[in-house]
């Protein structure tokens, strides 16, 4: 017995010990992977109402291949993180993915960034594959406003999506507001007097631009703020961004797995300054 106790120790030991710091000292700890360029939704402030060009099938990682990217940054010190897309319930077997994440010892949270859309049909799946929480998309109470916001999106689709979410114990539920100048100021109030009665978490975040690198603290939560970013991106084709709001980008099957985490670690920069590589749409914010 005391040998097992001595070895776990070790074990925690090890583990502690793996850690990513990147130049300005920053503990880098959480990947958000985008699985999917595609949404089903066509938000005003994410993506023109024609939609974006999508990428081939073929230039999509597979998720033997996001598995390996995890992995492998579990040796580097990653232990948190989060699904996004596009809408990453559209991507399929979706909770086949979560499972293979999850049984990788070293991850110790797995969240997601969904519409809610699609959680009445998967979220107990979800929750029974390993995923921990969701944040969910909910801009305004008023379903005219809604449907102009998204372009197609049904309220009640989304509202059942949360009730969904909070049966299979996705919890915390976040909610995440975006602020629209002219759109929707008005219905805060309505907002935070629903998630109260829910019992949801909220999350308010200012419209950003990627282009000019224009971007504000999440009120509600820790991004946005250039001091304390512990994170990394992974696009939906294998791209490892090191920060939001700039256009770098290191691909894992032209590096190589190691050499693309390197390499956006080496050159994480110390605050955002805009980009063209890259949209809201395709990284998952």
């Amino acid at each position: 017995m005391r040998c097992l106790k001595y070895h776990w120790a070790y074990q925690q030991l090890i583990r502690e010990n793996l850690a990513m710091y990147d130049r300005f000292n920053r503990h880098i700890n959480y990947l958000r992977i985008s699985v999917t360029d595609r949404c089903n939704f066509r938000c005003e402030y994410c993506m023109p109402a024609e939609g974006l060009p999508l990428k081939k099938h073929d230039d999509i990682l597979s998720f033997n291949e996001i598995y390996d990217v995890v992995k492998a940054g579990t040796e580097l010190g990653i232990r948190k993180i989060r699904i996004t897309g596009g809408e990453p319930l559209v991507r399929k077997d979706l909770p086949v993915l979560i499972k293979k994440l999850a049984a990788i010892p070293e991850i110790e949270d797995i969240g997601m960034t969904t519409n809610g859309v699609l959680l009445p049909r998967y979220a107990k799946q979800l929750k029974a594959a390993g995923l921990k929480r969701v944040n969910i998309s909910l801009d305004t109470l008023n379903p005219e406003k809604f449907r102009k916001i998204t372009r197609i999106g049904n309220l009640q689709d989304v509202l059942k999506g949360i009730d969904a979410a909070l049966e299979a114990e996705l919890i915390p539920v976040k909610i995440n507001v975006v602020r629209i100048p002219g759109e929707n100021e008005e219905d805060e109030e309505a907002i935070r007097a629903f998630c109260t009665k829910k019992g949801l978490k909220l999350r308010f975040i200012r419209q950003m631009d990627l282009r000019t690198g224009e971007f504000y603290a999440v009120e509600g939560g820790a991004g946005g703020i250039c001091q304390i970013c512990n994170r990394l991106r992974l696009t939906a084709d294998g791209d490892i961004v090191p920060c939001l709001h700039a256009g770098l980008r290191y691909n894992i099957r032209k590096l190589g797995i190691k050499e693309a985490y390197k390499q956006a670690l080496q050159n994480k920069p110390e605050k955002g300054i805009g980009t063209e590589s890259h949209d809201f749409s395709n990284i998952g914010g």
